[in-house]
């Protein structure tokens, strides 16, 4: 997958609290936690952050505060920092504390199921093996391009999916219906580049524009 809880978080900094039931929920200590004097550390008492598969980008709520998830250290450690404008500026130190709450859901699944679409309307089939002429995901030589369309579309998904239980004047129907809008732009924009010939250089681009053909 292109995008992260990571980039979730970039567009909705609310969305790991308003909507956290419609995730999974892979962390749920309502004490033991600790961020560490440098603010760079969370560790998690108790914790196994390897056999639940927690690393980098996903996001951890600490206290009040979400923080990205940079790095996962060891079992019980990972290193963390306030969200960033971008992910390659500096760390930003946490607030430090003890014996603190720990929360971490993931939205993956949802951005799983807008993957696996970008991919079909891109031709490529998720998970398959490359071979000459039907190329891989692997084979995408941009695959930063396509990490706000699938952003986007998870935010469309998982507002859905919230809104289903308020009704259509709510303001999630809103939300779900503006990233709607707003993932059909960018997918109108989008321009996978293509290696075809495993040569680590792009052969063609591939766009994920969806055309009806009406016969008259």
């Amino acid at each position: 997958m292109f995008a992260t809880d990571r980039d979730l978080l970039a567009l909705e900094p609310r969305l790991f609290f308003d909507v956290s039931w419609t995730a999974q929920t892979l962390v749920n200590a309502a004490t033991g936690g600790t961020i560490n004097a440098a603010g760079d550390t969370l560790t998690l008492t108790g914790g196994n952050f390897v056999n639940l598969g927690i690393d980098a980008g996903f996001v951890a709520i600490a206290g009040a505060s979400p923080l990205e998830i940079i790095s996962r250290t060891d079992a019980t450690n990972l290193r963390i920092s306030r969200l960033r404008a971008v992910e390659s500026d500096a760390e930003i130190p946490a607030a430090t504390g003890s014996n603190l709450k720990v929360l971490i859901h993931t939205f993956r699944p949802q951005i799983g199921i807008v993957h696996a679409q970008l991919m079909r309307m891109l031709g490529i089939e998720p998970g398959a093996a490359g071979e000459p002429g039907r190329p891989a995901e692997s084979d995408i030589t941009n695959p930063d391009a396509l990490r706000l369309v699938e952003t986007l579309g998870a935010l469309h998904l998982i507002y859905s999916s919230a809104a289903a239980l308020v009704g259509n004047d709510s303001p999630t129907w809103v939300k779900a219906q503006m990233y709607r809008e707003r993932f059909q732009a960018e997918r109108a924009r989008l321009v996978a580049e293509v290696d075809l010939d495993g040569d680590g250089e792009p052969d063609t681009v591939r766009r994920a524009n969806v055309f009806q053909f009406v016969r008259t």
